[in-house]
């Protein structure tokens, strides 16, 4: 069950981190619905394309510890870094699912703009999928770690 887990979500960070390259290199697609906004239509974020590319690196990071963690690459990594990492990405996901509690995640209060929609529809929901189901790779494997 942890390399099916595994599997599945290092080909959604790869993807994830796919979308972000692809933005790094002059990309429109989605970008549109990726950033939140003001009720006005004002970007309350504006990253720049080496904070998008730092995310992206990130994204392909945990691509692959979860490759190794379900044993399709065989690096070793040192213990701490499977130690809590393994915590670690999830809680990153389910915490951006819960949100800021104004323009992010599913306790938000501006959710009538492109971004809101989306993030309600996809952005919240994926993210919780992700740490769900880092968590139970973290539970099924902790003593194996």
């Amino acid at each position: 069950m942890v390399s099916i887990i595994s599997a599945v979500l290092a080909l959604v960070f790869l993807f994830l981190s796919g979308i972000h390259i692809n933005w790094v290199l002059g990309g429109t697609w989605g970008l549109n619905k990726a950033l939140p906004t003001t009720l006005e239509d004002k970007r309350v974020l504006n990253p720049k394309k080496i904070d998008t590319l730092i995310v992206a690196l990130g994204l392909l990071g945990f691509a692959v510890f979860y490759l190794i963690i379900g044993e399709f690459l065989k690096l070793h990594l040192p213990n701490w870094i499977n130690k809590y990492g393994i915590w670690f990405i999830p809680s990153i996901f389910t915490l951006r699912a819960m949100g800021d509690f104004y323009y992010v995640g599913f306790f938000k209060k501006i959710k009538t703009t492109e971004f809101g929609k989306a993030d309600t529809k996809l952005f919240s929901p994926l993210c919780l999928i992700l740490g769900v189901l880092g968590f139970i790779i973290a539970l099924t494997t902790n003593n194996m770690i």
